[in-house]
Parts: C-alpha cells; sequence; structure tokens
C-alpha cells in the first residue's frame, strides 16, 4: 500500500479545479471561466488498490488586495511544505506569466519534489509543447514534467503514474469510495456559487460568496437554504436581476445538480444579503469557512 498527499497549485484560471475533478474522476470542485473560482483548500480522493493519493486544490495565487486575499494565499503556499509531492499547473495556452514566476520563487524554499503540470495541451501544437517545456525547465529544477489535458483527459493516467513514484506513506487515510472529504453543506453552497458564475458571467465581480445556512432531511425531499453574500447592493440587484428571473434560474440549475447529488428531490431557497466589506471582516471570514484548513 503506498497514499500521501499532493498540492496542486498555480496562478488562477490554469485549470486546477477541472484537474482535480478529473484526476478523481468526480466533481469535488467548480469549475468557472472566471479567474480565482476556488477560495478554500478542496480534497479529492484518488484510489486504487495499493494506492491511494490525496489531491488538495489550493487557491490560485495572486496580489492580496484585502485580508480573505491574504488568508487564501497564505493557505496555498502552506500546502507546498510537509507534502509528498507538489503540481505546479501552468496554463500551456496562455504561456509563462509573471505569477508563474512568482509561485516558483515560492516553490524554492520548499524540499517537497515539484511535478510541473503542462495543462491545457488541447489547444496548442506539439511544437509549442515542447517549447514551453524547455521553457520552463529552463528556470526551475522540476522533479518531473507532464504535459496533459484536464479537459480531454490526455495524458492523466501518465501523471497518475509519475506521482505514484513520489508517495511515501503506506496508510489509507479515507476509507474506499470516498471522493473527497468536504462536507456536504460545503459542496452545496460552492454549487450554488457556480451557477451564479455560470449566469452572471463577468457580471459580478469576486465579492460574492455563499453560505449554507439550513439543511433539513425529510421523509420525501431536504429542504436547503444558501444565504448568497454581497458587499454591495448593486451587486445584490444583478444576482436577483429583473422581477428574481436571474436567482430563480440560479436556484433551478443549483437544485437539478443537487437532486443527482444528494440522490432525492431538494426543495432549494437563495437568500441575498449585503455585507459591506465582508472580505475584510475576520468573523465573516471565519463564519464562511475560509479559516478551515
Amino acid at each position: 500500500m503506498r497514499s500521501g498527499f499532493v498540492s496542486l497549485i498555480g496562478r488562477p484560471n490554469v485549470g486546477k479545479s477541472t484537474l482535480l475533478n478529473t484526476l478523481v474522476s468526480e466533481k469535488v470542485a467548480i469549475t468557472s471561466k472566471v479567474a480565482g473560482t476556488t477560495r478554500n483548500v478542496i480534497q479529492g480522493i484518488y484510489n486504487e488498490e495499493d494506492y491511494q493519493i490525496v489531491f488538495m486544490d489550493t487557491p490560485g495565487i495572486i496580489k492580496p488586495i484585502n485580508k480573505l486575499g491574504k488568508i487564501t494565499n497564505k493557505q496555498a503556499l502552506s500546502f507546498t511544505k510537509e507534502i509528498d509531492c507538489s503540481l505546479f499547473v501552468v496554463d500551456a495556452e496562455a504561456g509563462l506569466g509573471r505569477g508563474d514566476r512568482f509561485i516558483m520563487g515560492v516553490l524554492r524554499k520548499t524540499d517537497s519534489p515539484v511535478i510541473l503540470v503542462l495543462n491545457k495541451i488541447d489547444k496548442i501544437s506539439d511544437e509549442d509543447i515542447l517549447y514551453h517545456i524547455a521553457e520552463y525547465k529552463d528556470l526551475y529544477p522540476f522533479a518531473d514534467i507532464v504535459p496533459v489535458s484536464a479537459l480531454t483527459k490526455d495524458n492523466i493516467n501518465r501523471l497518475i503514474e509519475v506521482i505514484k513514484k513520489y508517495l511515501k506513506d503506506d496508510v489509507k487515510y479515507f476509507p474506499e469510495g470516498m471522493k473527497t472529504s468536504n462536507s456536504k453543506y460545503f459542496m452545496i453552497s460552492e454549487i450554488v456559487r457556480e451557477k451564479l458564475f455560470d449566469i452572471t458571467s463577468e457580471e459580478i465581480p469576486h465579492s460574492l460568496t455563499c453560505h449554507t445556512s439550513y439543511y433539513e432531511e425529510k421523509k420525501d425531499l431536504i429542504e436547503i437554504h444558501v444565504d448568497i453574500i454581497v458587499d454591495r447592493d448593486s451587486i445584490k440587484k444583478i444576482v436577483i436581476g429583473k422581477k428574481g428571473e436571474r436567482l430563480k434560474e440560479v436556484g433551478t440549475r443549483a437544485r437539478e445538480e443537487l437532486e443527482g447529488m444528494l440522490g432525492k428531490k431538494v426543495y432549494l431557497e437563495l437568500f441575498v444579503k449585503t455585507i459591506k466589506n465582508w472580505k475584510d471582516k475576520e468573523r465573516f471570514i471565519k463564519e464562511l469557512g475560509f479559516l478551515d484548513f
């Protein structure tokens, strides 16, 4: 039996959450075209008969502009230590950026091996893949380099085999078949947040979060309340939409996915609340679960 912990680290929007979902063959992290969707450290668990890999999808590292940004950066960087290896995920289509150089500087402080994962290779040519491999290779002593496409699953099995070389533990940390250690309440709020991003796209900034405030399982259905927290009344109006149509669509899409996840009919109520500057208030950051890790 071989097991271990592996962190996914990289800039926002390089496909870390999509890669995590692909690696564990189940949706455990929400995805969006909006950069910086992941805010909490999300665990996904890969199981084989003789292997267990605990993946940790970290928030994208950016220059922080508020207390929440400092906390998520600290979370992400803390998971480069005391682990079996790190996957430094980069966007092959976008190419090398200043954020990548900053993260490589941070990674130099860790003793754990770092695997460069060149993601989104389905968007570029073979020649460009080789160019980017050489480009990154000259900047950091990576233990391995694996080009993949999280979207098309190209070379994912190869990545798993490479990771296995670095696993040091011989115990099973989670039960067989378990895909994530995240609570269902967390997953519920994340699904609602994903649908908000899907429907509003670039119309709302990252001044929005969600919190499951009520959950009761009854005989024939599950009743769920989710608070949508924004920091300005103008954002609240955008989220609700004209005559409440946008919020209704978010609720419908979220409910459909939740019924599939929970295996039961769901009654979902959404409440939009304005809490000004919540990302700078430690009380709300704590209550919304950003200090759990």
